[in-house]
């Protein structure tokens, strides 16, 4: 019998990788002598570059870059497989890097990310994966290509500043001397969402109030955001405005379609296929998931979501353990995952199982693996009164 692990962390309480141990020990216990396989695995957000690098066995790097307000930070990104690295946008340009007190949406860029991207760029890397989530920044990108070279001017001519109170100002965007390395890369950014760059469902209205944007930031910066996207297509001959996933991360992903090609895919896919997980589970007889709370948004490109349509995809049975249940959680059974168990075993506050989350894991696996085994024990009775049927008719 081959196990294949494959949660998301518990955030705040449990590493995807401790979640693949924990599960290891209950399956042994009940199922002695069985295969196992963890697959720690990441939906494209936080944690991206730890499961990455620890599937591919790769390396971390850590550079000097400016966060979200401009201070002098050391932020990390992943290679591996020796020419391809991994980021994510919120080490660098991360909401959580900027205290409450001293956040500006007007002001916020994405040049650190730029810093990373171009950190790689000069040992060699040329296949970049891209994790644009979280980020502090609704800039569209302007300091993500600044940082690689691009510069942006007003119609006197006058150089700008690559910050977002600036892109009402700009009238033209010189790319003549980006990194000449940049036409040699290719870039995937794991994108979840379908935001275009502009208008009501886009960056500036849906994003900015999580970054502090007040209601006059909010009309001011839009305008600034529609004024780019236009010179945006003066400069490529390609209108990104609309792009589902332009307006991802404050219109950091309409700033990686233009300046540096890349193309936009959904996180969970990403992982899966950069981690082989396809290859890897055919044989499996059995596939168990998780993440810290499953409820609606599951199935929008949550690992559970990635992993059950896997397990369906080769008919595998697939359970997950969770945390918590919320509402709509039942909508993963439609996609491959065929039950769900909670690790909370009792009302309690959070904390309370925060705390005591290692214990609550180990005591809902090992409630999950027995009952798997009474409906594996339970199939063979069956099997045996058919087979004792058949016989006497």
């Amino acid at each position: 019998m081959k196990i294949v692990f494959a949660p998301d962390s518990f955030k705040g309480s449990l590493t995807a990788e401790r979640i693949c141990e924990l599960l290891e020990e209950k399956a042994r216990l009940i199922f002695p002598g069985c295969e196992t396989l963890g697959i720690p695995v990441s939906d494209g957000g936080e944690g991206a570059v730890g499961v990455v690098v620890s599937a591919a066995k790769g390396r971390y790097c850590t550079a000097q870059v400016h966060d979200p307000m401009g201070k002098k930070i050391e932020a990390v990104y992943g290679i591996f497989h020796e020419d391809r690295a991994i980021i994510e946008m919120a080490e660098a340009s991360g909401l959580t890097l900027v205290p409450e007190k001293e956040r500006n949406v007007r002001r916020a860029n994405t040049f650190g990310t730029g810093e990373l991207i171009a950190d790689a760029l000069e040992q060699g890397i040329r296949r970049f994966y891209i994790a644009i989530g979280g980020s502090a920044t609704n800039d569209g990108g302007i300091g993500c290509a600044a940082a690689l070279g691009a510069r942006f001017f007003d119609e006197e001519g006058a150089e700008l500043s690559p910050v977002p109170e600036n892109l009402i100002k700009i009238k033209k965007i010189d790319i003549s001397q980006m990194k000449p390395s940049l036409k040699e890369a290719e870039f995937t950014v794991m994108c979840d969402v379908t935001n275009p760059l502009v208008g009501k469902t886009g960056a500036t209205y849906i994003f900015g109030p999580q970054k502090g944007a007040s209601g006059e930031d909010i009309l001011f910066l839009e305008e600034g955001m529609r004024n780019y996207g236009k010179v945006l297509c003066e400069t490529f001959g390609r209108d990104f405005s609309a792009v589902p996933g332009a307006g991802a991360a404050g219109g950091l992903g309409a700033g990686l379609l233009a300046f540096a090609q890349a193309e936009l895919q959904k996180g969970i896919e990403c992982i899966l296929s950069i981690l082989n997980f396809h290859q890897l589970i055919q044989d499996a007889d059995l596939i168990v998931t998780g993440e810290g709370r499953m409820d609606h948004q599951s199935v929008y490109g949550k690992v559970p979501f990635g992993v059950g349509m896997a397990a369906k995809k080769y008919g595998i049975p697939c359970a997950a353990i969770v945390g918590s249940m919320g509402k709509g959680a039942e909508e993963l059974y439609a996609c491959g995952v065929d039950s769900v168990i909670t690790t909370v075993n009792g009302v309690m506050p959070i904390e309370e199982a925060l705390e005591n989350a290692e214990e609550l894991f180990l005591n809902g696996a090992e409630r999950m693996f027995r009952f798997i085994r009474a409906g594996m024990n339970m199939k063979k009775n069956i099997v045996k009164d058919d087979l004792k049927q058949k016989k006497y008719f």
